[in-house]
């Protein structure tokens, strides 16, 4: 019996040594890799770089257009995605009746969450760009990043008003409030840091998304604006893309370049998700 437990300890102690030398490893050549993207990309950074177009030299190459671009894609994708998120999970918190139908759904939507985004790609290339014939076109981009980053919101905002203690529900309702001014007014603003959490952290998935855009059609130079909904468009990592695939060094510096900055906006939303997720409970607090 004695040497079963030394046998499960040592056992432990290795498996734990295994996992904390992987991870110091990963953590070393990350930091490699962030050092050798600001040795090689600040001394491109200022704001020329930001307000230029593309060029065929690297010099006056600049991310303008993909930054509108991923703005715009971002944009739509809230517009899009959030309120069917949202409302999917408080139908199936508050009005689905509980059962094999319910549970199986739900299973399908965590598994979804964490499914691969070119699958998603492939799922937007036939339905939007096919199927509805919306081309290579902005808003095909934004309702494929759309159902990439939907399961997320349904998981984070079910996980959120899950959360609710039900004496908020039954206090509510003691005073006679119907079942949707319940939700309305007690659940839902209980539950809006989570729900906003979620959603600020499923749009930072958006921002650095690639593979998706690449399967509908994103993958093309552009050093223009979009012009309407069904324009053509680039986003932040698919200019990076297109940089480090050039044989000049000094595009593999630019690109450098513009992952900074993607790393940047990607370190201010999810602080955002923090800051926001600390303020809003404290006031439901």
């Amino acid at each position: 019996m004695r040497d079963n437990i030394k046998q499960r300890k040592l056992k432990d102690s290795i498996f734990h040594g295994f996992i904390l030398t992987v991870t110091c490893i990963g953590i070393i050549v990350l930091f490699a890799l962030i050092v050798d993207v600001l040795r090689k990309g600040l001394p491109w950074l200022d704001w020329q770089f930001i307000t230029d177009f593309p060029s065929r030299f690297a010099k006056k190459s600049g991310i303008f257009p993909a930054l509108i671009g991923s703005t715009y894609l971002i944009l739509l994708t809230i517009l899009f995605s959030v309120p069917i998120g949202i409302g999917s999970a408080i139908y199936l918190e508050e009005y689905a009746k509980r059962g094999k139908l319910t549970s199986f759904i739900k299973i399908n939507i965590s598994n979804l969450s964490g499914t691969p985004s070119i699958v998603y790609g492939l799922l937007g290339l036939t339905i939007f760009v096919r199927v509805m014939a919306l081309g290579r076109s902005l808003i095909a981009g934004a309702l494929t990043m759309s159902i990439v980053i939907l399961p997320i919101v349904i998981v984070a905002s079910q996980e959120a008003i899950k959360a609710v203690p039900q004496f908020l529900r039954h206090g509510s309702y003691a005073l006679g409030a119907t079942k949707w001014q319940t939700i309305r007014k007690v659940v839902l603003p209980t539950a809006f840091p989570g729900i906003l959490t979620g959603v600020i952290l499923s749009v930072s998935r958006a921002l650095g998304e690639s593979a998706p855009l690449l399967m509908v059609g994103a993958f093309s130079f552009v050093s223009f604006l979009p012009d309407s909904l069904l324009g053509s468009y680039i986003v932040l990592p698919i200019q990076i893309y297109l940089w480090t695939g050039k044989p000049q060094v000094e595009f593999q510096e630019v690109a450098a370049a513009g992952i900074i900055v993607l790393l940047a906006l990607l370190v201010i939303t999810n602080a955002l998700a923090i800051f926001l997720r600390n303020r809003f409970q404290k006031n439901v607090e």
